[in-house]
């Protein structure tokens, strides 16, 4: 089993940022962000739960749910990474792009 604490650790320091930023920050570009990785959290998550069926798209809920969005995102992931057969380099990739994003979010 791998320890998927970087992940979730990481996706809480970003979901926090969003979380305190103001909605002129989230409206240019920030929830944005979130959104587009909250996304791909969910669609990794969903490829190793349950391989070979089409993904499900998270829907946009509006720039003040992005973070927790992301937050169920980012569990979901982490724990589909901890109970399957994925490999360590698969979790060093997901806290990678949660760290890009958050660096694009600027925040």
């Amino acid at each position: 089993m791998l320890d998927t604490t970087p992940l979730t650790a990481a996706v809480e320091r970003f979901a926090d940022r969003l979380r305190a930023a103001p909605q002129s920050r989230l409206q240019r570009g920030a929830a944005a962000e979130g959104l587009a990785l909250a996304r791909e959290l969910a669609v990794r998550a969903q490829r190793l739960e349950t391989p070979g069926r089409q993904p499900w798209i998270m829907p946009d809920a509006g720039v003040f749910a992005v973070a927790d969005q992301l937050v169920v995102a980012g569990t979901d992931l982490s724990e589909a990474l901890r109970t399957g057969t994925a490999s360590p380099g698969e979790l060093h990739e997901a806290v990678e792009l949660v760290e890009a994003a958050a660096r694009r979010a600027r925040l």
